[in-house]
């Protein structure tokens, strides 16, 4: 159980593209999904809205949300998850930021059953402090709710606090309730994308992001 009155810093860490190379996979079911609705859209169009919500994402696509899409993207990406793949030192980045002594956060739009897949993907459970997950939210990205509940559950001050992400998304979403974010390249955004939207520093990968930890924002928040 996370413990409210805890003052450590934290890091609250999206999963899909950052953590687990999914992004791509989520592009796939999308677009089958679509194609099976009769939408004939092509995967450039949906890749770079791949970490909106659903809700968002279907109406930037198609001006409105059709009831059923997205349980047929759920249907299409579930054959996908044999392919899951964590990005090289996830897990190590996750236990580095608890052995520094911050609280490391799962903050991450997927649904509350996907959650114990993609932490057993992951393998970092001892070093995993809290997880918020899609359903404890009422907005998803780029609305704020998914960060903003980690920190109200959590009682964290948004200025010891920092998000990592993959998109403009979670740098949107992040800055709304004014928490920095570190992004990496994984999602497939790009780094002027990620820096023009107010992105702190930007990074390859989280090994990138590990392999420069002390120089890193993240560096200077585990010292204070």
């Amino acid at each position: 159980m996370a413990d409210s009155n805890d003052s450590r810093p934290a890091v609250l860490f999206d999963v899909d593209g950052t953590l687990v190379d999914t992004n791509y996979l989520h592009t796939l079911a999308w677009w089958r999904a679509l194609q099976e609705a009769g939408h004939d859209i092509s995967m450039s169009r949906i890749h770079p809205l791949i970490g909106m919500g659903s809700d968002h994402l279907l109406t930037e696509l198609l001006g409105e949300e059709p009831e059923g899409l997205s349980d047929a993207h759920t249907e299409h990406y579930k054959p996908l998850k044999k392919d899951l793949h964590t990005f090289p030192k996830a897990a190590d980045i996750l236990t580095e930021v608890d052995n520094r002594g911050g609280r490391v956060v799962l903050a991450t739009s997927s649904k509350k059953d996907d959650i114990p897949e993609l932490c057993e993907t992951i393998g970092a459970d001892d070093a995993i402090d809290h997880v918020v997950n899609g359903s404890d939210v009422e907005a998803s990205k780029p609305s704020p709710d998914i960060f903003a509940v980690a920190l109200d559950q959590l009682g964290l001050d948004p200025e010891r606090t920092l998000v990592v992400g993959d998109t403009v998304w979670d740098v949107e979403a992040a800055a709304k309730i004014d928490v920095r974010c570190v992004c990496v390249l994984t999602g497939g955004q790009t780094r002027e994308q990620l820096e023009g939207k107010g992105a702190i520093a930007v990074y390859e990968d989280v090994a990138e992001l590990l392999a420069n930890l002390d120089e890193s924002p993240l560096g200077t928040l585990l010292k204070e």
